[in-house]
This record gives C-alpha cells, structure tokens and sequence, in this order.
C-alpha cells in the first residue's frame, strides 16, 4: 500500500465522484481507478461501488475511514521529522489567523521559543478552514484560529477573546454612514452574524473585505468607515484622522487553539497552548 492510495482514498469518500477526486488531485480518471483497485485488491475488500446512480462506499470504506485518516496524518509527521528537524530536537508548524498576525505574532513566537527553546518553528498565516484541513493532514502541528471546525479528529480550546471596534474618518453615528464610504467586513462567521445585525442597511456596500491589516490599509488611503480590531482602532484614532462611532458597539470575536486530537495531551502542544493563552490574556 502506498501513501498516495490512501489520499485518493480519503478525496474519493469526501467527493464520491471519480472525475472529481481526479480533477482535484490533478489525476486522470483512470489513476484514480487504479489506485483504488490497488487499495482493494491489497485489501481483499471492495472500498466503492458504481452505479448510475453514482459512487457510493461500501461497509468496508466506511470502516477504512477513520484509520486511512490517522496512516495519513502519522505518515505526514514521520516525513516531516526526518526531513525537517535538522540539528533541532523539534520542527514545528504553527498555523495562525490573519488577523493575530498582526498585532501578536512577536509576542507568540517569542513566547514558543522560551518554551522550546531547541525548537524550530514555521509559521504560516491562513484561515480557519485551511488550518483545520492542514491540521488533519498533518502539515501543521498547532493552529490559532477564530472558528473551530467540527471535523473528525481535531481538538479545540478557547483560549480567550478580542474584540473589533468601528472607526470613522468622516461621521459620528451609525446613522449618518452612507453606504459608498462604507467597508463591510467579514472576519469569520461569527463576527458576520453580530455585524449584520448592527450595520443591517450597509450589508451591501461594495466594498468588503476579510483580513483587518486590509481594512486598515483601505481606511487610511480611502478614508470611511469600517470596524477593525481594537488595537488598530486605537491607533488610527491616535492620528486625529480617525474617531470612533460611539453607538457602535464592540464585537467580541472568541480565539481557539486547535491540534489534532491525538496531541491534546502531548507535553509539547500544551506548553505551546498554555504559552499562547498567557500572551492573549496579557498575564
């Protein structure tokens, strides 16, 4: 059995379509058959069956599933030890949310190389949905997230919260917005659902965005309204260019910690956790 029979696999359980785990895995039809009647046949169990109705996984597939999930995530770790490690005793892979990066990523990285300080760390910036797929795979050992996936396998902590403001560099009240000067921002589920509450005649402004250090950038070269996060409101505020709309209110936005579920109690991923949690905290 090879490791790439067990990707197909796994893309072929979540797209139930020949053609389409072809077209994702950049494959032909055929090689994805192929792999799987390998897969089969070193089995001795039938994984799928075809019809006209379309693919379907047998009992056998279904029972697959969760060890083809963990033979990938193992393997994606061995290969990333021997082949990244080096003359470190570890090599760590943090996921973090756009948004953290900017105002806590010195802190967080200063904070996981007094824990581990024979470490070696990359770090990657992305989105909760990428960080949590990455995370099943085995590409990164942590993630610092705003929405937590419920997907098999993954462990979730809240870890604390932050919250955004609304600025302005041309009204006072929510009220007076128009809709042309307005950025409508989108920073997870979460967030969107209070925002639309608040802002209900603005959801169709046309310009929006999902990463504040934009929203940040668009308000400084463009001026108007948006909500971005509490540091960055305090800052722009502090120019004199910008105030806060006052009937606006804070929108808190929970922070998560996310590992796969077999490292929840690993010695490593708690010190990089509780390390994580004190600089959010400020404690």
């Amino acid at each position: 059995m090879q490791i790439e029979h067990l990707e197909t696999f796994l893309d072929l359980m979540e797209t139930k379509s020949f053609n389409r785990t072809a077209e994702r895995l950049s494959l032909t039809q055929s090689t994805v058959s192929g792999r799987i009647t390998a897969l089969e046949a070193s089995l001795g169990r039938k994984l799928f069956t075809r019809s006209r109705a379309g693919t379907e996984p047998t009992h056998a597939g279904y029972r697959l599933l969760d060890h083809a999930r963990t033979l990938r995530h193992q393997w994606t770790e061995a290969r990333r030890s021997v082949q990244n490690t080096g003359n470190f005793s570890e090599s760590m892979r943090i996921g973090i949310q756009h948004d953290l990066a900017s105002s806590h990523i010195a802190d967080w990285v200063a904070g996981f190389r007094k824990v581990l300080p024979d470490a070696s760390f990359y770090i990657d910036l992305d989105f909760s949905t990428q960080m949590s797929i990455d995370l099943l795979a085995g590409e990164i050992d942590l993630s610092i997230m705003f929405t937590p996936k419920n997907l098999p396998d993954l462990h979730h902590e809240l870890i604390g919260e932050l919250a955004y403001r609304m600025i302005s560099s041309k009204v006072d009240r929510i009220a007076d917005i128009e809709p042309q000067s307005y950025i409508f921002t989108n920073y997870s589920p979460a967030f969107d659902k209070v925002h639309r509450q608040v802002v209900a005649k603005l959801a169709e402004a046309p310009l929006s965005s999902g990463q504040n250090i934009t929203v940040c950038g668009l308000l400084s070269e463009l001026g108007g309204t948006a909500y971005v996060l509490e540091d960055s409101a305090a800052e722009m505020v502090a120019t004199g260019q910008f105030r806060y709309i006052e009937d606006a209110p804070s929108i808190p936005q929970s922070v998560y910690v996310a590992m796969h579920l077999r490292n929840r109690h690993s010695h490593i991923h708690r010190r990089l956790l509780d390390s994580v949690r004190k600089q959010l905290s400020g404690t």
